[in-house]
């Protein structure tokens, strides 16, 4: 049986991302995103809900994407889901559902560190895997 992990998110940054390195020395960055979703109810009224995410990047696109976007900046997310479970300090048992990110693509501003060096980033992971075409200004059949 063939199996696919893909999903591709469109929203708002909800907090900077965090740097941090593992201690292999990994890059690692973390931030949060709201996707805006809407619907007609049965009464014919739209109805406005938004979706929170966590997303995880690695290696250079962790790197490129803290240096590069904060809060609100709007971007497009291609990646796949990771399941996380954990026991803390106190033996709890704690799980995650997150998004693993391998493609970045910032639909805002670049940042102003950004412009003073002249730098047009590609937010493409380095782990080698396919990238998804995303083309926004065409109609979503969904």
């Amino acid at each position: 049986m063939a199996s696919l992990n893909r999903v591709i998110l469109v929203g708002n940054l909800t907090r900077d991302p965090e740097l941090r390195s593992t201690p292999s020395g990994a890059t690692v960055t973390n931030f949060g995103i709201a996707v805006n979703r809407r619907w007609t109810n049965k009464q014919g009224e739209r109805v406005d809900n938004v979706d929170f995410f966590n997303i995880v990047c690695w290696g250079k696109l962790a790197e490129l994407v803290s240096q590069n976007i904060t809060k609100g900046t709007p971007v497009a997310i291609d990646g796949r889901l990771q399941y996380r479970a954990w026991e803390t300090s106190e033996g709890q048992k704690r799980s995650t559902v997150e998004v693993v990110a391998e493609n970045v693509q910032f639909l805002g501003r670049v940042s102003s560190q950004a412009k003073d060096k002249n730098f047009e980033p590609d937010f493409t992971s380095d782990v080698g895997t396919e990238k998804a075409d995303v083309n926004l200004d065409e109609d979503i059949p969904f």
